[in-house]
């Protein structure tokens, strides 16, 4: 089996042409997201994959990446506030009904819980899937998250922004989705360097915590910034914990 595979295809839910790269041969497979503007390989170029290469080698886990096709629009600001909330709401709906089924598919199997993670504005799309399709992913894993768009991007969110955002709409969460949530996992890591927000990762939380979701915030420390270095030391040492 080759140990690295990309695939591409059209989805109306967000309008365009996505790629899905697979890392690995067998394991836990863990879904990656990039950073605001980047594409499915980002996590290769910037040394993801080769800080966790040891685990892929091994076979603990099968790391898949796509296309941030939310992000990019809402970094570059493109059309309309209202179109940057609907993609948002759609791609992660386009993430769970197409590339997690494309993810079974190449594990071979419809019962598999994946593993999602992701730095920044992907540490918001981790948190966000997990918490909104807890039969899909069993673990979350937030680095150097940016949770609250409406601030940072300078924009006040609508419908579609609501549902795509777990800290608005994970505090409204109940019945059957709450209760599968409630036995998942999400870790928040941050640094305490340059340009990080601590504050973000401790307000999910909160919400978390108050909603019985299990979860864990771990500060590494002012020599840890917001950037890639901080993220390679991050990321390999959770895969080993939760794969």
């Amino acid at each position: 089996m080759a140990i690295k595979t990309a695939s591409s295809w059209h989805s109306d839910r967000i309008g365009e042409t996505a790629t899905l790269i697979r890392w690995g041969h067998f394991g836990t497979p863990v879904l990656l997201f990039p950073t605001a503007g980047g594409d499915a390989d980002e996590a290769e170029r910037m040394g993801l994959i080769g800080a966790v290469w040891p685990l892929i080698e091994a076979g603990r886990i099968k790391v898949y990446s796509v296309d941030s096709i939310a992000g990019r629009a809402l970094a570059a600001g493109w059309g309309t506030v209202e179109h940057r909330c609907w993609l948002l709401n759609g791609f992660e709906a386009f993430v769970a009904h197409e590339v997690v089924p494309a993810i079974h598919a190449d594990c071979a199997t419809d019962g598999i819980d994946i593993i999602a993670a992701g730095a920044s504005i992907g540490a918001f799309k981790a948190t966000a899937v997990t918490c909104r399709y807890p039969w899909l992913f069993r673990a979350a894993i937030g680095m150097s998250g940016s949770y609250d768009l409406e601030t940072l991007l300078g924009f006040r969110g609508n419908g579609d922004f609501y549902l795509s955002s777990p800290l608005l709409f994970a505090e409204g969460l109940e019945g059957e989705a709450l209760a599968l949530l409630r036995r998942r996992f999400v870790l928040l890591a941050f640094g305490e360097g340059r340009w990080e927000s601590p504050d973000e990762a401790w307000r999910l939380a909160g919400i978390l915590g108050r909603k019985g979701v299990p979860n864990r915030v771990d500060s590494w420390g002012p020599q840890y910034d917001h950037d890639w270095p901080t993220w390679r030391e991050m990321l390999p040492r959770y895969l080993s914990e939760l794969a």
